[in-house]
């Protein structure tokens, strides 16, 4: 058996400050999720209904269903044809694709007042990252922000989940 070289070796894990993720939950209103699925058992359909009823404003983006609705909301082909402000692109996509979805994001960066990428849990582009974070936006991968949002608002301990934070008060968004 060979000894792996370092191509071949896993990256490093992803580590985020709490200050962090839950100050990009809290500044954060209007979220376009490229991926959506109509589908309800597909991950990114259980989010978006997730966030929709935390307050978010969340705008599919899937080229195969624009024009149509998802939890009452209109799908939008791509970033660029959402009209209005985007604080933060949401991508439920693979990681191959997620390159591409960033350098868009970048483009339209000012246009759209776009401030965070968030890629979904399993989703890593570690190159495209680096460019988003040079041309000013804030990266998060390989996290969901509906499952930081319960951990860090309290609400996965409602159920007896250690969620890590400890707190005498209910949290307040």
């Amino acid at each position: 058996m060979t000894e792996p070289t370092p191509a071949d070796a896993a990256p490093p894990p992803l580590v985020y400050d709490d200050k962090l993720v839950s100050g990009v939950l809290k500044d954060v209103r209007t979220i376009a999720m490229v991926g959506a699925s109509p589908n309800w058992v597909r991950p990114s359909n259980f989010a978006m209904k997730y966030l929709l009823g935390k307050g978010y404003a969340v705008i599919p983006i899937n080229p195969g269903h624009a024009g149509k609705e998802i939890w009452d909301q209109t799908v939008y082909a791509e970033l660029g044809d959402v009209p209005g402000p985007i604080d933060m692109v949401d991508v439920f996509r693979a990681s191959k694709d997620a390159g591409g979805i960033i350098d868009r994001a970048i483009e339209l960066k000012d246009e759209k007042a776009i401030k965070v990428i968030w890629l979904q849990l399993g989703v890593r582009d570690d190159d495209a990252a680096a460019r988003a974070e040079a041309a000013g936006m804030t990266v998060i991968m390989d996290r969901c922000p509906k499952i930081e949002y319960g951990r860090l608002f309290g609400e996965l301990g409602w159920s007896g989940v250690n969620s890590g934070v400890i707190s005498s008060k209910r949290p307040k968004r």
